[in-house]
């Protein structure tokens, strides 16, 4: 029990650890393409977190513990900084061998800084919105190729905004934090604070056969106003594509995490003593594309391509990734009904050899008994069911019954005399009967009207003149005299 409660206490401090830190998002696509547009509106969210971790009570958990700092800004085209970021995207896009291209860029940003105990974290966050345009290849009246090979939006250049480097952790912490700048510089830690924070090269190394894949018939009727089209372009379709799951398309989703560790002995300007580690984490990307109309995908020169028609093929009847066909959703509900009637006829077999008719202890091999006495001028009714053949008493007698052998040998004796005794009765009853009808007496006298034992013809009780253990004779019965006043003596 002592080991349970330990174990319960880990994960419940496990739980609520979890549920502490806030994840640490990676690369993060929305885009909605239009194939009669010219552009298309993209938002690309970028996040990582980087943790300082060391010893509690050293000199960095004295200096940070307590410490925090918020920047936050946001620039458009107009900034230098953002005309540069453009063009870097735009020739990396390129350079995967896509034809679009990205325009009217905005980025805003955010670092937080909050210090621990037992860390320091600092949270990056970078948004890009704008518009993709050259993104159709070709089109024509039946179906339009657009380009999608331009989801890899990464950049490694600095992108100074309000001077701060949105995209550089490293060169953030030279102007905001100094001191671990220095430390870290030049080290194990310093490459991985170095790594860019906009680069999305996994959405694009994910192929979109990989993605989960849905469309909807009735939504441009659902999302016209979004896409701001008009009521003509009503009942055609609207494909999705989405990333970031775990499945056996995508295959394990994982966060990335890098990690090194600074200690005094690998810097010289550190104390012996000082030692901390660099973690940087970042959740598994995700994306979302949406295209207007019926999209099937396809390559074209080692790029990937959508071809988009107004609607679905013909005979197309699957809105989910695999193209299940309906065929075989249709026949493996013929296989659960066909299973289901199968089970039924075995069933129906199975219980038509069963036995059928009376089980058990016939009911007419069962004879009932008087149990119940009579007290005073009150008599019950009650009695029980035996067996007229006695030699199975053995195995229907009642559970509570005596079973003492004395016990059980004294009351064989008594029944014995008693059943002497009422033989001898009967047979002198008889022979009176006899007598009186022989001397012309026409009905004979000892038909008495009533036997003591019973005080009414109205109980409608079944004939037993032999009075065997019941007393059961009344005036509408026309028993032996001698019977009735023998049992009734012995009452």
């Amino acid at each position: 029990m002592h080991v349970k409660g330990i174990m319960f206490s880990v994960l419940l401090a496990g739980v609520l650890a979890a549920g502490s830190v806030a994840p640490a998002l990676g690369a993060q696509m929305e885009a909605q393409l239009n194939p009669s547009a010219d552009a298309s509106d993209f938002q690309m969210i970028y996040q990582r977190t980087v943790f300082i971790e060391y010893p509690v009570g050293s000199a960095l958990s004295q200096t940070y513990e307590g410490a925090a700092w918020r920047l936050a800004g946001d620039a458009g085209l107009e900034d230098p900084a953002v005309q540069a970021l453009q063009q870097s995207l735009n020739d990396k896009i390129h350079s995967d061998g896509s034809t679009a291209s990205l325009s009217d860029l905005a980025v805003e940003y955010s670092v937080q800084m909050t210090g621990r105990e037992l860390n320091t974290s600092f949270d990056l966050r970078v948004v890009i919105t704008g518009q993709i345009v050259n993104y159709v290849i070709t089109q024509d009246q039946v179906r339009t190729l657009v380009d999608l090979g331009w989801r890899g939006m990464s950049s490694d250049i600095p992108v100074v905004i309000d001077g701060v480097d949105v995209n550089i952790p490293l060169n953030m912490l030279q102007t905001q934090e100094p001191t671990i700048h220095g430390i870290v510089a030049g080290t194990e830690a310093g490459d991985i604070l170095s790594l860019p924070l906009i680069n999305a090269d996994f959405i694009l190394e994910q192929p979109m056969t990989n993605w989960h894949f849905l469309f909807d018939p009735t939504g441009i009727n659902v999302h016209a106003s979004e896409y701001g089209m008009s009521k003509e372009l009503a009942g055609q379709v609207l494909s999705s594509w989405t990333m970031g799951e775990s499945s056996i398309r995508e295959g394990i989703q994982v966060e990335r995490e890098w990690e090194a560790s600074v200690t005094g002995a690998s810097h010289p300007d550190l104390p012996g003593d000082v030692s901390f580690d660099i973690r940087a984490v970042q959740s598994s990307d995700q994306g979302n594309l949406y295209i207007i109309g019926f999209g099937a995908l396809d390559t074209l020169e080692g790029v990937e391509i959508a071809g988009v028609t107004a609607q679905a093929p013909e005979g197309f009847g699957t809105t989910s990734t695999g193209d299940f066909p309906v065929f075989i959703i249709y026949g493996m509900a013929g296989l659960a009904a066909a299973g289901g009637g199968l089970f039924f006829v075995f069933s129906n077999r199975a219980l038509k050899k069963e036995k059928q008719g009376q089980q058990g202890i016939d009911p007419k091999d069962l004879v009932g008994h008087q149990t119940s006495s009579a007290s005073g001028g009150y008599q019950t009714n009650r009695g029980e069911a035996q067996l007229r053949d006695a030699s199975d008493y053995q195995q229907t007698r009642s559970y509570y019954e005596q079973t003492d052998t004395a016990t059980e040998s004294a009351t064989e004796s008594r029944a014995a005399d008693s059943m002497a005794a009422e033989q001898e009765q009967e047979t002198n009853s008889q022979h009176e009967a006899n007598a009186g009808t022989d001397a012309g007496m026409g009905t004979p006298a000892m038909y008495e009207s009533a036997c003591s034992c019973i005080m009414s013809a109205e109980m409608h009780s079944e004939c037993d003149c032999q009075m065997q253990g019941s007393c059961l004779c009344d005036a509408s019965c026309q028993c032996a005299t001698g019977t009735c006043q023998a049992h009734v003596s012995s009452l």
